[in-house]
């Protein structure tokens, strides 16, 4: 139980963490690749005010060539749209675009290439800038990527009093940017990877101490349940000798007959009360071996037959012979006995049991399922929960103390099985057990 909190603590803690990595890690790189891609645009938009500025400078000065007395604006300094920069991204100016790797071709209208200048760029010959702008036309774009660069699209408006109607495409080398984004992606996925690891060997050092007050409460609760229960033992143990004695002597009568019952009632809790304790023992270590599972709930059907016909239950049984398990025989007793004994206190007069085993397999399939009057209002796995009564008022009409499915289901579990619970229709529980 302590070491199962313990994990539990464990996976609650690094679920949290792994939420918070995730989020901060991702949050980085996706605000990295947009800075990223920011600044690759402001880059581009440079180099195309830059490329403009040089087109209309050339056509003023073949203008003034032609008309030398007409006045003609030459574009400077001013008139380019660079930037200063701020926190998130570097200035744009001449320094800048010195900087950058990039190749510019020229088309005419017919989309044909005219110029191509690669002179920024030794990576990129002739041949492959103008293969470039061919995959750039038919991609019908503006802004797009090819590889590793990413272009711009320039329409030259014949409107415009410095530009024909051309196209100018500009290739920008952005791999470093790409490996920028690559290497933040690499970074902060180890850094996590690194906190995450350090987190979990944090979080295993601190679980026990985090869950000792928890452990110590489950482990005086387990020790008073086991005290109590053998301590109860002895005067139960005596009040039935005494009123067998009792008996002898002046006969049964209605008192007897309920202080026998009663006895009976406490005996049994206590009982289911001491398995539950036993199995929740993290050093319990079971003697197992190999059982027939037919005989011994043919054995046990026996105990509960006299119980069914006062109740004019119909008893159905289908038991495959030679069906072998390996498991503590007297807690497989136990499970049986318990499944049993629920199955005759709940099925309403004149209803009907049916008993099935089977295999599927390597597992043998226990089901027993039982009619009842009503329903209970929760879910039939809830039933296993510890002293849960179907009945909110926990009267004691059918005599069960609402322990007894808790034990069903610790013993399966340390018999590394599998129990369940259903409703087949609104007037039928079923329970299978498979081990």
């Amino acid at each position: 139980m302590v070491k199962m909190l313990q994990k539990k603590f464990i996976a609650a803690a690094m679920a949290a963490v792994s939420v918070l990595l995730l989020v901060l890690i991702g949050t980085i790189n996706v605000a990295n690749c947009l800075v990223s891609s920011r600044q690759m645009n402001e880059q581009l938009t440079m180099l195309a005010d830059i490329e403009k500025q040089v087109i209309k400078r050339q056509k003023a000065e073949t203008e003034y060539e032609k008309f030398p007395n007409r006045y003609f604006h030459l574009p400077n300094e001013q008139d380019k749209n660079f930037s200063k920069g701020g926190l998130f991204h570097p200035p744009m100016d001449e320094d800048m675009a010195m900087s950058l790797r990039f190749f510019t071709v020229y088309l005419d209208k017919h989309d044909k290439v005219i110029r191509k200048d690669i002179s920024r760029i030794a990576s990129v010959s002739e041949e492959e800038a103008e293969a470039y702008a061919k995959q750039a036309v038919q991609a019908e774009k503006i802004l797009g990527y090819l590889e590793h660069f990413k272009y711009q699209v320039l329409t030259v408006r014949e409107n415009d009093a410095w530009f024909t109607d051309d196209k100018i495409i500009i290739f920008l080398d952005v791999s470093g940017q790409f490996r920028s984004i690559g290497m933040v992606i690499v970074l902060s996925i180890s850094v996590g990877a690194v906190c995450w690891i350090c987190m979990l060997l944090l979080v295993i050092l601190l679980s026990k101490k985090a869950i000792r007050p928890i452990a110590q409460n489950i482990q005086k609760q387990r020790q008073f349940v086991t005290d109590a229960g053998h301590e109860i033992k002895t005067p139960l143990a005596i009040i039935q000798a005494n009123i067998d004695a009792m008996e002898l002597i002046s006969g049964e009568n209605k008192w007897s007959r309920n202080i026998r019952s009663q006895t009976v009632r406490l005996n049994g809790l206590m009982q289911n009360l001491l398995t539950l304790a036993k199995m929740d023992e993290e050093s319990l270590v079971l003697s197992m071996e190999q059982l027939s599972l037919s005989d011994l709930l043919e054995d046990a059907i026996q105990s509960f037959c006299e119980a069914a016909a006062l109740k004019h239950i119909c008893l159905e049984q289908k038991i495959s012979p030679e069906i072998f398990i390996k498991g503590n025989c007297e807690y497989i007793r136990r499970l049986i006995s318990i499944l049993l004994d629920n199955a005759v206190k709940y099925t309403n007069d004149d209803g009907a049991i049916s008993i099935l085993l089977k295999k599927e397999g390597h597992i043998a399939v226990l089901q027993i399922q039982n009619t009842c009057e009503q329903l209970p209002q929760d879910e039939a796995e809830k039933m296993f929960d510890r002293f849960y009564r179907g009945d909110s008022a926990r009267t004691q009409k059918n005599g069960g103390y609402g322990i007894g499915l808790s034990a069903a289901y610790a013993i399966v579990n340390v018999h590394k099985g599998e129990i369940t619970a259903d409703y087949p229709d609104e007037h039928t529980i079923r329970f299978v057990v498979k081990i």
